[in-house]
């Protein structure tokens, strides 16, 4: 691989250890969903709880700020360069928009933040849009953007269920479109015990419709940071799991949730998860096209790490059976050395920043206008990982926020969007191409990526520094483009405003593939709309693609 003409010293094809079966050796954990039954329409359920969410109205008690819990953030030894930055804008860039509308948030008709930072997560359907912003969830017409549902309260889903997931709405949700099956799978977890994954799976493709219900008992600690890849066989989900009550940190989780029983509504729908001791961090490959991973593959989990002074990414395997649970196994990691990074704002750069009211109190992305600076969040991959069968070959698709180290100098100036492609994943996967897009000093961080049915690759992301509010973002690259570089910078909306009182800054975005052509991406997250103290989020959702992919 070649960046700006220059040879890349580490070898991004290089395997350190191909030891899968050294992984985590936590004996399979096998139970059955402890609540099941089939909802009414959600349109009928909305209808039932009477109101819609956060209507603006005076304030009756302080907005929740939603907790975050830091993972520890590996890192490589004596790391003075990026090879891999691209440091200069690419190529012209040639995906174009297509429609995009507002979101959750300020500016949606009379809706009110109630909690704070927005988590963003939404996908594309075949007719709709679902977005779920931390406890507000929403339908909208993909063709014109216009509401069909909402905002109403996410847990609106579960009305009706009983047991945590109807009175609980702790948030961290997550929306995908099973494509194959044309459903919707929606979850979010319950953040005090009993502690369960609350997963919805729509009957049919109209996300209005009505829905199986299941909960999941994730206890006895706390399964936080849910995130969710759809595979042939299964839902599969990673968590970080905690220590009761705002516990220590105990490690990471690994499960499989039985797709084809939970598709049929089938009330005794398994799951088989894996504890590991200092596993955070992770995601789940997430499938996208219409070709199938290869028959019996299994799911793939993505980490960044460090071994000495080298930054690796960390691949691990979940086969799940749900036949014989007991053939089931998660093994790795296969360690795949990358170009050397740093994580962003390390800590002897961070800064005590007024008002901030997390666990932190720190953050470092500068904003126009204001002291309060925001937190990057570069201690974890970002959601996606996504798969795609491209017939010829596998390709996976990772990204997460570094620090952008100037080769001239060895100095960080602002933050970078890290990129991967993974190839050979069924056999033994390699690093066909990389890049930290860092066109200039500004500050890009909180990425989501996806790949269309061409093989272009997108990223969508923040964009802030000392003279910008933060604005919505993306670049993109065509197979055609020199290996580990992103064409120019696209705005998807302009600064507006900064904000204020609150370092965190959402903990994900989402970026999704349209199955109706299987080339148009769909990107989602929060902005400001003016100056202000926090909760002031807005959401956006915007469409782009490539004139090529046909």
């Amino acid at each position: 691989m070649k960046v700006h003409g220059k040879s890349v010293k580490v070898l991004v094809a290089f395997v350190l250890m191909l030891a899968w079966s050294i992984a985590a050796r936590a004996q399979v954990q096998v139970s059955e969903a402890v609540q099941f039954d089939v909802s009414p329409p959600l349109s009928e359920l909305v209808q039932r709880v009477g109101e819609q969410a956060n209507v603006a109205g005076p304030a009756t008690a302080a907005p929740r700020v939603v907790p975050l819990h830091r993972l520890p953030a590996p890192q490589a030894e004596g790391v003075t360069r990026d090879e891999a930055l691209q440091s200069s804008a690419g190529a012209a860039q040639q995906a174009t928009p297509a429609i995009a509308f507002q979101g959750v948030g300020l500016g949606l008709g009379s809706f009110l933040p109630s909690s704070t930072p927005p988590d963003t997560s939404g996908a594309a359907g075949a007719t709709q849009f679902v977005q779920w912003v931390n406890n507000s969830l929403a339908v909208f017409d993909k063709t014109s953007g216009a509401v069909v549902l909402g905002p109403v309260a996410g847990n609106t889903i579960f009305n009706g269920f009983g047991g945590p997931c109807q009175t609980r709405n702790d948030g961290d949700p997550i929306v995908e479109y099973d494509k194959a099956a044309g459903r919707w799978v929606l979850s979010q977890f319950t953040a005090a015990a009993p502690y369960l994954e609350c997963i919805a799976v729509s009957t049919t493709s109209d996300a209005t419709g009505s829905y199986y219900r299941y909960a999941f008992n994730m206890g006895p600690n706390f399964a936080d940071y849910p995130h969710m890849g759809v595979w042939p066989d299964g839902y599969y989900f990673s968590f970080n799991m905690f220590a009761p009550g705002n516990g220590p940190s105990i490690g990471g989780r690994a499960c499989a949730f039985d797709r084809a029983a939970m598709l049929a509504g089938n009330n005794r729908a398994q799951q088989q998860c894996f504890d590991s001791q200092n596993i955070f961090g992770m995601v789940p490959s997430d499938w996208d096209g219409s070709t199938a991973p290869p028959l019996g593959s299994p799911n793939y989990f993505v980490q960044f790490g460090a071994s000495g002074s080298a930054s690796v990414l960390n691949v691990y395997k979940l086969h799940a059976d749900f036949t014989t649970p007991g053939n089931a196994s998660f093994t790795g990691p296969l360690q795949l050395q990358v170009a050397a990074f740093l994580p962003a704002c390390r800590e002897e750069e961070a800064g005590p920043i007024a008002g901030g009211t997390d666990e932190s109190g720190k953050g470092c992305v500068p904003q126009k206008g204001v002291r309060q600076k925001l937190d990057e969040l570069s201690d974890r991959m970002m959601y996606r990982a996504a798969y795609r069968n491209l017939g010829d070959h596998e390709a996976l698709v990772a990204t997460h926020t570094v620090a952008r180290i100037v080769k001239s100098s060895g100095k960080t100036q602002g933050a970078a969007i890290r990129w991967y492609e993974l190839r050979n994943l069924s056999t033994t996967p390699t690093v066909f191409q990389q890049g930290s897009f860092g066109p200039d000093s500004h500050w890009r961080w909180m990425p989501s990526i996806g790949m269309d049915k061409s093989g272009d690759i997108a990223i969508g992301y923040s964009l802030s520094g000392e003279g910008l509010h933060p604005r919505i973002a993306f670049t993109a690259r065509t197979p055609n483009d020199p290996s580990g570089e992103m064409e120019s910078e696209a705005i998807i909306l302009r600064d507006k405003g900064s904000q204020e009182g609150l370092d965190r800054w959402g903990d994900y975005s989402a970026m999704s593939i349209d199955p109706a052509d299987d080339c148009t991406f769909w990107y989602t997250t929060e902005y400001i709309e003016r100056t202000g103290a926090a909760p002031n989020w807005s959401t956006w959702i915007a469409s782009f693609k490539f004139p090529g992919c046909q």
